[in-house]
């Protein structure tokens, strides 16, 4: 295949529809925590859980929505379908902020509906958006990894420039203008979505991409007994069975009734032993006895190929890890909004920066810096030395670990009572940036490569469920935030300072890079040729 130069016009419809719904999510989370707190007057470790369990459901959704996508309604309508709620739920977020002075009761039914919708929107959007971007090109063309590296800039353009207004709006004048704000982005990027579809979101060849799936078509088995749709080989499939012969045969998913009533069975056990025996609330159960469940169901399909298996194994492992990941990641929103609010020196010449702003730093350095990361794989790739996605993985935990280092010496010594620089906020953000943009991009695209393509969405829904527990788990660590001098204990580890509590991060992140680092030759030769 002769080397193609630039990129299908398709995939700036998506970095522009996916930028503005992460302008909408992104303003909305920069103010939620200290929306709570300040406004709606929850205790901080409160507000630290639902924040927690919020954000996790957020990223549990996406199995519903990729199962929806595909057997029934395909990517464009779950993207429409999913944006207009999302659109809806910081509407209502808006009616709530407004009642906040009038009616604290009705404003806390509305603070729930309003959350609700973004979890049911945010579960049709996600999954189904990030897999369109794969299909805009041929099996085994090289941009891929930086395509996704574009995509990505372009979710965190939106994610840069929306704590500025939402947060700005609402610390500064009221907060149901940030939420107003939030809903106003989410409905341009629909917009854009439905105006530009039809023409440029299309394959290498020009076929739509993420139309309602087929019923019948060449080359794939009709439906079974139970009425299952099999949608026809995709083109990355057909490459993949090129390679492996293997990968021509068992070409359905097996939903048979059996299957569904052990999983359910073991679903219910899942329930019982996290809800009684380890004592989360119900949202935590949810999360994550759904999350293993879902993922044993899928790699127990007797329909998959031993090559199919490794690979779903791989997203496994790669899903396992970037929990780590994205639990001290995500502390952005929860623990380090509220270290930035209070215990953060933000004056400037005088004037006070609002502490959601600090969540523009990331996003930012994401904008500059991710052009220079995809140029680097790019180049890599050229010569054949490109690190394979489970390695790049570890170096981004790595580098994870090396920035809750840096704020844990720049807070050493400092007490509740004093305030610390800004810079050292701004630095840990920074080296952040770095590790994300080798974890997450590349485990977007290595998603969307190693999945057979029949259970692409839902296996994407799988890999953000990592995220799910990941989130739910960041509100529990952010519960352990010292205040008011008071010390918690975390397995034994007595956290008393803020140097205490950015330690966790450190030996977590830490030990996880090291033990992805040792695993990532095996994780290779289980790919079968897909890096």
């Amino acid at each position: 295949m002769s080397e193609q130069k630039g990129h299908p016009k398709g995939l700036y419809v998506l970095f522009f529809t996916e930028m503005w719904e992460r302008f909408s999510y992104y303003g909305m989370r920069a103010i939620l925590i200290l929306f709570m707190t300040k406004m709606l007057q929850f205790d901080s470790k409160f507000a630290s859980g639902i924040y927690g369990n919020f954000t996790a459901v957020v990223y549990l959704t996406p199995l519903i929505g990729g199962f929806i996508a595909d057997r029934y309604w395909g990517n464009r309508r779950s993207i429409f379908m999913g944006g207009l709620l999302m659109a809806i739920g910081q509407f209502v977020l808006f009616f709530c902020a407004a009642s906040v002075s009038t009616n604290m009761d009705l404003a806390k039914i509305l603070f729930v509906v309003g959350l609700t919708g973004l979890v049911l929107g945010n579960g049709l959007f996600k999954p189904n958006i990030s897999t369109m971007v794969n299909q805009l090109y041929a099996p085994g063309d090289k941009r891929v990894d930086a395509a996704f590296s574009i995509f990505y800039m372009g979710i965190n353009l939106g994610a840069f420039f929306s704590p500025l207004i939402c947060g700005g709006l609402a610390e500064k004048v009221d907060y149901k203008w940030g939420f107003l704000a939030a809903g106003v982005g989410m409905i341009l990027g629909l917009v854009v979505f439905q105006l530009l579809k039809d023409k440029y979101i299309v394959t290498a060849d020009g076929q739509q991409i993420g139309g309602k799936p087929s019923k019948a078509v060449s080359n794939a088995a009709a439906a079974d007994d139970a009425g299952e749709v099999v949608v026809a080989h995709d083109r990355e499939d057909d490459f993949a069975a090129q390679q492996d012969p293997k990968l021509s045969t068992a070409r359905k998913s097996e939903f048979t009734p059996a299957r569904i009533g052990t999983w359910l069975v073991i679903y219910a056990v899942l329930w019982a032993f996290f809800l009684l025996v380890v004592d989360f609330n119900w949202i935590s159960t949810l999360v994550f006895a759904t999350s293993l469940t879902a993922s044993g169901f899928i790699i127990t399909d007797p329909n998959l190929t031993k090559v199919e298996r490794d690979r779903i194994v791989v997203i496994y492992i790669a899903a396992f890890f970037v929990i780590f990941f994205w639990s001290a990641f995500e502390q952005a929103g929860a623990s380090l909004t509220l270290f930035a609010d209070q215990q953060t020196d933000r004056t400037i010449f005088g004037w006070e920066m609002p502490a959601a702003w600090f969540q523009s730093v990331n996003p930012l350095a994401i904008i500059l810096f991710a052009p220079l990361f995809a140029g680097i794989w790019t180049s890599l790739g050229k010569k054949d030395k490109e690190p394979a996605s489970p390695t790049k993985q570890a170096i981004g935990l790595s580098l994870l670990a090396l920035g809750y280092l840096v704020i844990a010496m720049g807070v050493k010594g400092v007490d509740a009572s004093t305030k610390a620089s800004m810079f050292w906020l701004l630095g840990m953000y920074v080296l952040h940036t770095w590790g994300e943009l080798c974890l997450s991009p590349i485990g977007l695209s290595m998603v969307a490569r190693l999945a057979p393509m029949r259970l692409a969405s839902l296996l994407m829904g799988v890999w953000f469920l990592a995220n799910a527990m990941a989130n739910d788990f960041a509100g529990m660590l952010s519960k352990l935030y010292p205040e008011d001098g008071k010390a918690t204990s975390f397995f034994g580890y007595e956290i008393a300072t803020l140097n205490d509590f950015f330690m966790i991060f450190v030996v977590l992140s830490g030990a996880a890079a090291v033990i992805l680092f040792l695993l990532s030759k095996k994780m290779l030769k289980m790919m079968h040729g897909l890096r």
